[in-house]
Order: structure tokens, then C-alpha cells, then sequence
């Protein structure tokens, strides 16, 4: 802070007074450096090599497939979707519904009632991978969630 010697008048022969401007030469000094800076190295920012890049979407993606549901009820009855199936044709009755795509990349969603016996939902899980369909999810629900039952 700079003080300011001022003599005259006072009981003193030296009156100190506290100078209440702000030197803003340093401040100017340095945002004109700043400003040169940014001037010399916009341009350098800028892509000179010119690069013909494809186009972003070439044709429209086919829509995804439709999952594929297995429900599994408390007494063992076993549907795909809406179709009610058994162990020993869920193999066959998946190939038919995925078509030519590759059983070992489809996504297979179960849905098991909370009182299935544990025997009828290996029993799936064993003949979804004897019949090459590796990727399964389980579908559940969050009771602790207000509002659910």
C-alpha cells in the first residue's frame, strides 16, 4: 500500500495520509502480453490440411431386433413371449423366433415368478446353453421401492 507525504498545515510536521488509487499500469501491461499471445497463436489453432471425411450416416441401421422374453411361472409352465413352450422344444422354438441371427449373440431376457422352484429355471438356463444361447439376463423387480408389490 503506498502512503502519501504531504507537509503543511497539521500538528505535525508530517502528515501521513494512505493514497486510496489503484495502479493499474501492471494490470494493462499484462493483458496486453495476453492479448498478443492469444493473437499470434489463433491461427496456429486452425487445420490447413484439408481431408474429404465420409459422410456421417450412409444408410438409415435396420431397427434392433425385438428381445426375446422367457417366462418361467410357480408351476413350472415355461412361454416364450405369449407362446407357451416346454425344455424340450425351447431350443427349436428359438431358432424359429431369432431367425438367421447368431443364437451365441442373441440376448435372451428370463423372467422367473419369485415362487419357481429353482430345478425348472436350471432346467432353462441348461437348455438355453446346450442350444448355443450363451447371453442371458435376468429380469427382477425392486420391492424396495415405494409403490411396488
Amino acid at each position: 500500500m503506498a502512503a502519501k507525504l504531504a507537509g503543511g498545515g497539521g500538528s505535525s510536521r508530517f502528515s501521513i495520509e494512505q493514497n486510496s488509487e489503484i495502479n493499474v499500469t501492471p494490470f494493462v501491461d499484462v493483458m496486453l502480453v495476453l492479448l498478443i499471445i492469444f493473437m499470434v497463436a489463433a491461427p496456429l489453432a486452425t487445420v490447413s490440411i484439408h481431408v474429404d471425411l465420409p459422410p456421417a450416416v450412409a444408410q438409415a441401421s435396420p431397427n434392433p431386433p425385438k428381445p426375446v422374453y422367457i417366462s418361467i411361472q410357480t408351476n413350472g409352465s415355461t412361454f416364450i413371449g405369449d407362446s407357451p413352450t416346454d425344455l424340450a422344444s425351447i431350443g427349436d422354438d428359438l431358432r424359429k423366433l431369432v431367425g438367421k441371427r447368431d443364437p451365441t449373440k442373441e440376448r435372451i431376457f428370463i423372467r422367473g415368478d419369485g415362487n419357481a422352484m429353482y430345478k425348472d429355471f436350471m432346467g432353462v438356463m441348461n437348455a438355453l446353453q446346450d442350444n448355443g444361447f450363451y447371453s442371458v439376463a435376468l429380469i427382477g423387480t425392486d420391492d424396495s421401492r415405494p409403490g411396488t408389490s
